[in-house]
């Protein structure tokens, strides 16, 4: 009974840093530490403690690594591609939204990712063509196609 106490507190707590990251780069376009490290933390230990969690430790730590390693790689390219190979400090995607991926990872495993990236890909590309925003905030969108993508991936798969 306290176990399922326990878990139930983490998913709170992990819910409440999600609602203020989600916040926070909606209003400033800045995903702030002071959530994003408790998420990693409360992901790592839902991992670890919990068996009925639908991914284990080792694919939780190799998913998060690959999305942090991922999405480096892919901002690295975007941002030469967009800066025609001048190194400048406006980038398409922000170190914040590379550690939330890496989360992410470690929330979601590999399917879970990969899923949740596509489906916040899609969400914020359709958001910015009706507001015609030139930046989009990704976290709202990630977290949202997080949560699709960890439902599907517990209840569905």
């Amino acid at each position: 009974m306290i176990l399922y106490i326990f878990f139930i507190g983490l998913l709170a707590g992990a819910l409440f840093c999600a609602w203020k990251i989600s916040v926070a780069d909606l209003r400033r376009r800045i995903i702030p530490d002071v959530y994003l490290f408790p998420m990693l933390l409360i992901g790592l230990l839902i991992v670890s403690l919990f068996p009925w969690w639908h991914i284990g430790p080792r694919e939780s730590a190799l998913a998060g690594t690959f999305g942090y390693i991922l999405s480096t790689i892919i901002g690295l390219i975007f941002g030469s591609i967009k800066n025609k190979g001048k190194y400048k400090y406006d980038n398409p995607i922000g170190m914040g939204d590379i550690k939330l991926i890496g989360v992410g990872g470690i929330w979601l495993g590999f399917t879970g990712l990969s899923i949740a990236l596509v489906l916040s890909c899609l969400f914020g590309g359709i958001w910015g063509l009706r507001k015609k925003q030139q930046f989009i905030p990704f976290a709202p969108f990630f977290i949202a196609g997080g949560f699709l993508a960890l439902i599907i991936t517990s209840f569905l798969i």
